[in-house]
C-alpha cells in the first residue's frame, strides 16, 4: 500500500512544529487539552459543514461532485468541445465499437457484452462513475471515521456526545473535498469507462473520452481513428468480461470492501492532529486535513486481501491485452505500438494507478499485468481460446498468484489431466449456471478445489 487512502498520510514533523500553538514549548497537549482544541475546531467548522450538502454515509458525494465538476469547469474540460450525445464524436465512437465486436468475436468465446456504445465528456465520466465510486470508497472511508471515535479516550468520548456527529461530518467532507479533486483530475485524462481495470461505469455500456482520446493521440505518429477503434476494442473487451463473468464484478468490489474492514489507526494520531491545529486560525484547519488525518497501520489481512485483489485485477487486464492484441491483428498497422504505448502509461503509474492508489488506498502492480499476459497468452496457445476463456467460469479454476510466476506450470497443469473438468464444458451454460446460483445465495459447486488433481 504505497499510497495511504483518503486523508490518511505520514505527518510532517517540521509542519507540526511550525503549527503547535504558542507557548507550547514543542509539547504535544494532553489528551484532555487535544480534546479541547478539537472541540474548538469542529464549533468553528460548524456552518462550513452546514453549507458543504447533506450526506448520510461516511463520504460527502454531494461535496465530491460539485468540486469535480466546479474543477472541470474552471479547467474548461467539463464539456470539453463535443456534444456527447451525438455529433461527430458519437458517430465515430458507436463506429469504432462496432467494428472492433466484429473483431472480438474471433478472438474470444465470451459475446459482446456492451447493448450501447457512447461518447462521454469529462463531466458524463464523473456523473456516471460517481455510484461505482461510492461503492468503492464507502468501506475505508467507513472504517476510518470509526477509527476517530475509536481513538477517542472514554472520557472524552461521554463529554463529546453530540460533537462525534459533527466529527462525522467533518470527516465526510474531507473525504468528499478529496475525492472530488481527484475524480476532476481522473476524468480530464481517462480513455474509456474502464481504464482503472474496474467496471466503473453502467452496466453493458461502453464509453470512450474522445476528447482525452484526442490529447493522447498527439505525438502518436498514428491516426486518430486507429487509436479510437484500438481503445474501443479494449473497452469492448472489458466488457464482455464484466457482462459474462457474473462472479467477477462482485468478487473485485468485495476485496476492496475487504481490504477496508483490516483499517486500524494509532489512536496517539488524534491527539497529534490537535497538535497541528490552532482553531483560531481556519488556514491550519485546513493544513491538517490536507496534510494527514489518521495514519492507518498495516495488517497481514490487508495484505492478503491486496495481493488477491491485485491478482484477480492483473488477470483481467492480462486477458484483455491478449485477447484485443488476437483481435485487431494485423489489421491496425499500429497495434503493437499501441499497445506496448498503453502498458508503459500503466506502468509508469498514470493517472488511473495515481487516482485509484489515493482513493482507496491500493495500487496495481504493473509487473502482474505483464505475467497476466504471458499467462494467458501460453494457455490460448497451448490449449486453444475455448479452454482459455473457459477458465473464466469460475473463480476456483482462475490463476492464483504463483501460477503468474510460473505459467508454463499453470499450463502443464490444465493439460495433465488435472484440467479435465474443463474437457466438455459449455462454457456459456457454465456462466449462466454461475449467475444463477450466486442470485440464489447459494452454489452449486462442490466444496474442494476443482484444480487439485
Amino acid at each position: 500500500m504505497s499510497n495511504p487512502p483518503f486523508g490518511f498520510g505520514i505527518p510532517d514533523p517540521d509542519k507540526r512544529r511550525d503549527n503547535e500553538p504558542s507557548g507550547s514549548g514543542g509539547e504535544q497537549p494532553s489528551g484532555a487539552d487535544a480534546f479541547n482544541q478539537l472541540g474548538q475546531m469542529l464549533s468553528q467548522l460548524g456552518q462550513m459543514l452546514s453549507q458543504a450538502g447533506s450526506s448520510s454515509g461516511p463520504v460527502n458525494y454531494d461535496l465530491a461532485k460539485q468540486i469535480a465538476l466546479q474543477q472541470l469547469s474552471a479547467s474548461g474540460k467539463s464539456e470539453l468541445g463535443f456534444a456527447p450525445d451525438g455529433g461527430k464524436s458519437g458517430t465515430a465512437v458507436r463506429d469504432a465499437a462496432h467494428l472492433a465486436e466484429l473483431w472480438l468475436d474471433a478472438a474470444t468465446i465470451l459475446p459482446a457484452g456492451a447493448t450501447t456504445s457512447v461518447a462521454w465528456s469529462a463531466r458524463d465520466w464523473v456523473e456516471k462513475t460517481l455510484p461505482t465510486w461510492q461503492r468503492l470508497c464507502d468501506p475505508v472511508a467507513q472504517r476510518i471515521s470509526g477509527a476517530w471515535v475509536e481513538a477517542l479516550p472514554a472520557e472524552a468520548k461521554q463529554a463529546a456526545g453530540p460533537l462525534l456527529s459533527m466529527v462525522g461530518q467533518m470527516g465526510g467532507m474531507a473525504f468528499g473535498s478529496q475525492l472530488g479533486s481527484a475524480l476532476a483530475q481522473l476524468a480530464s485524462e481517462v480513455l474509456t469507462s474502464t481504464e482503472v481495470g474496474l467496471p466503473l461505469g453502467p452496466a453493458t455500456t461502453s464509453a470512450l473520452l474522445p476528447a482525452n482520446i484526442e490529447k493522447f493521440t498527439e505525438g502518436l505518429e498514428r491516426p486518430s481513428s486507429e487509436v479510437l477503434v484500438f481503445l474501443a476494442a479494449r473497452e469492448a473487451a472489458h466488457q464482455r468480461l464484466f457482462a459474462h463473468v457474473p462472479w467477477l464484478r462482485q468478487r473485485l468490489l468485495a476485496t476492496v470492501e475487504e481490504f477496508a474492514s483490516g483499517i486500524t489507526v494509532d489512536t496517539a494520531a488524534l491527539e497529534q492532529l490537535a497538535g497541528q491545529v490552532d482553531p483560531s486560525n481556519p488556514e491550519s484547519i485546513q493544513e491538517a486535513l490536507s496534510s494527514g488525518m489518521l495514519e492507518p497501520q498495516n495488517s497481514p489481512e490487508q495484505q492478503a486481501a491486496l495481493s488477491r485483489l491485485e491478482t484477480l485485477l492483473a488477470l483481467v487486464e492480462g486477458w484483455v491485452d491478449v485477447v484485443v492484441a488476437e483481435a485487431v491483428g494485423d489489421r491496425l498497422p499500429g497495434a503493437d505500438a499501441l499497445r506496448e504505448t498503453l502498458r508503459r502509461r500503466r506502468a509508469s503509474g498514470g493517472p488511473a494507478e495515481q487516482t485509484f492508489a489515493t482513493l482507496v488506498g491500493l495500487e496495481l502492480r504493473p509487473r502482474r499485468m505483464r505475467a497476466a499476459a504471458a499467462l494467458w497468452k501460453l494457455v490460448g496457445d497451448t490449449h486453444g481460446i475455448d479452454k482459455r476463456d473457459s477458465l473464466w467460469s469460475h473463480p476456483d479454476l482462475m490463476p492464483r498468484a504463483e501460477d503468474l510466476d510460473d505459467p508454463m506450470e499453470f499450463s502443464e497443469r490444465l493439460g495433465d489431466g488435472s484440467g479435465d473438468e474443463l474437457e466438455g464444458l459449455d462454457p456459456i451454460a457454465e456462466l449462466e449456471r454461475t449467475q444463477r446460483a450466486e442470485e440464489s445465495g447459494k452454489s452449486d459447486e462442490p466444496k474442494d478445489d476443482r484444480r487439485d488433481g
